[in-house]
């Protein structure tokens, strides 16, 4: 497994807590769904950077907390997106931590790179569980 973390923003401090989480969260979701050796690319960026890709790739014109890129390449398993910023508000907003929601960001990206989606009500409780089950393996429940 190769996980490689681009840092693209400066708004916020990127330490190795963050590093260490989305590693940790990328092994937990191969193993979970029983995926081989993948590599995953993950950039931490602001909201500017992530409102002209949602803007661009899904029409939506604000800014958003993921976004992921799926590749079809037997090693290559894709791109996740995570503003940081949006992270932090939305940590604040349900009142737990920073590094749990970048957690739980890791998490629905890396589902989504693997095909699940949350678009229709059965889809949704699929992915939900599965987020919620990974997420307590790693103790990276609500505070």
């Amino acid at each position: 497994m190769t996980v490689l973390i681009n840092n693209l923003q400066d708004n916020l401090e990127v330490n190795d807590q963050v590093s260490e989480v989305i590693e940790k969260v990328v092994k937990k979701v191969l193993d979970y769904e029983d995926q081989e050796e993948k590599e995953v690319s993950i950039a931490l960026v602001d909201d500017k950077y992530i409102h002209g890709l949602n803007h661009r790739y899904r029409g939506k014109d604000q800014p958003t907390d993921v976004l992921s890129f799926p590749q079809e390449d037997n090693y290559l398993l894709g791109d996740i997106i995570i503003s940081l910023e949006t992270a932090q508000r939305q940590a604040e907003e349900y009142n737990h931590s920073f590094i749990r929601e970048i957690g739980f960001l890791t998490v629905h990206g890396m589902l989504h790179l693997l095909g699940y989606d949350h678009y229709e009500e059965e889809n949704r409780k699929i992915m939900r569980k599965k987020e919620e089950e990974i997420l307590v393996e790693l103790d990276l429940t609500r505070d």
